[in-house]
């Protein structure tokens, strides 16, 4: 017998973007959802690094910062997870023997999933909605910079209740009322076909379970590339 998600909580956060803030760049965006606030900026394609060379195409590298300015272990996955999503979006092959450098720093940070394993084991905070935000800035701040895309990418955080409910872009305030979460997803799709792009988990979940999580978050990246649109839209009335 698998256990299903009886219900979708909530909406996404009220989404804010600024593009062109650093003078310095090739391309940057602040993106906020809510309260969770994170600058990108894009350099390249720019000079490479001999260890880094690729003859077919641009090397990403991407480097992200927290709030607090200490480098963690967490930064290091968020790294990883930005860089392997924006290779896939990028037309990386046109710019070869090259690199793209892709800066994310951590403004602020109101977002939050609580993961009670068992009643024996004290809850531990997770991943949260900070690395779709980052994710979104990282794709504002690459269609700022002109560079070729096969397309954009929009990244949404959801999280399963004990009850077996979705909760979607929680903040901490929100986890804090729900007591927690038994799993939580972030899920990266494309404008295209809305294909997943990356995705990652953690907690415990059916495999049904996910794939509604899935799919709530499919849905919900509709209004993620909506914004995109308007926000370009805006900054190219007011620049061009």
């Amino acid at each position: 017998m698998t256990e299903s998600v009886k219900e979708v909580i909530g909406e996404l956060r009220p989404l804010r973007c600024e593009l062109d803030i650093l003078s310095r760049s090739d391309g940057s965006a602040v993106f906020a959802q809510g309260e969770t606030v994170v600058i990108a900026s894009v350099h390249g394609p720019v000079e490479v690094k001999l260890q880094n060379l690729q003859y077919d195409r641009s090397s990403v590298e991407v480097f992200y910062k927290s709030k607090t300015g200490q480098q963690s272990v967490g930064d290091r996955f968020r790294e990883q997870y930005i860089r392997n999503t924006c290779e896939s979006a990028l037309l990386t092959a046109i710019y070869p023997r090259t690199a793209v450098s892709l800066q994310l720093q951590e403004m602020e940070d109101r977002a939050g999933v609580i993961i009670h394993y068992a009643p024996s084991i004290s809850p531990k905070l997770l991943f949260n909605s900070l690395i779709a935000c980052a994710v979104n800035a990282a794709c504002m701040s690459l269609l700022h910079s002109g560079l070729e895309m096969r397309f954009l990418v929009a990244a949404v955080h959801c999280a399963l209740r004990p009850s077996g409910a979705i909760l979607l872009d929680p903040d901490v305030r929100t986890m804090a009322e729900e007591g927690g979460t038994v799993a939580a997803f972030t899920f990266a799709f494309d404008s295209i076909d809305r294909r997943t792009v990356a995705v990652h988990t953690e907690g415990k979940y059916t495999a049904e379970q996910f794939n509604q999580a899935q799919n709530a978050c499919r849905e919900a990246s509709a209004a993620i590339f909506d914004f995109y649109r308007s926000s370009f839209k805006k900054y190219m009335k007011v620049y061009c």
